[in-house]
């Protein structure tokens, strides 16, 4: 019975079956069941160790493969961010560059047009000194003409244009038309 109730081993049983005195065999089948029993106790006491063990390393392996992966994950977002940097960074020296080149330009149209506004200033006043010049001309030859006559004593002379200041004829203005 207490064979198939595993709480012997076969050999065990076949001890306790050769001794003749039944006190005996009672002591050696309680001596033995308490020894299968301490034996039972330590195998599942090493299989709860092992499979503790096993749970330990399964957390270990586990934790560890969360750190690569979160390792993973930070190499990732810092190349990311490098990428973005670099991108930034080459965004803005290329801005910086394009607006460069747009000041250079525009210095050089803000030169131009100066020089520009000079020799339209230069052309204007040099016209007025000319137009100045042809009028000191006329005043100083109608005064020659005012002191000739009043050295002569002769009449009064006119000094408006006698007609040689207009236009006549066929005159094309066709290239000042506006366009």
């Amino acid at each position: 019975m207490a064979l198939s109730q595993g709480t012997i081993d076969l050999e065990d049983a076949i001890d306790v079956r050769e001794i003749k005195n039944v006190k005996l065999a009672n002591q050696l089948l309680k001596i033995k069941r308490k020894k299968k029993q301490e034996k039972d106790m330590q195998i599942q006491q090493a299989n709860m160790q092992a499979q503790a063990d096993a749970n330990v390393q399964a957390q270990q392996a586990a934790a560890q493969l969360e750190v690569q992966k979160q390792q993973a994950l930070v190499g990732a977002q810092v190349q990311l961010e490098q990428a973005k940097s670099n991108f930034e960074s080459q965004r803005l020296s290329e801005e910086a560059k394009l607006k460069k080149d747009l000041m250079a330009y525009e210095f050089q149209i803000n030169m131009a047009l100066k020089s520009k506004e000079a020799e339209v200033h230069k052309t204007k006043e040099s016209y007025k000194e000319n137009r100045k010049d042809d009028r000191t001309k006329i005043q100083a030859s109608q005064q020659s003409q005012l002191i000739e006559q009043r050295q002569r004593n002769t009449g009064p002379k006119n000094f408006e244009s006698s007609g040689n200041d207009i236009l006549s004829g066929d005159f094309d203005l066709g290239s000042f038309e506006p366009r």
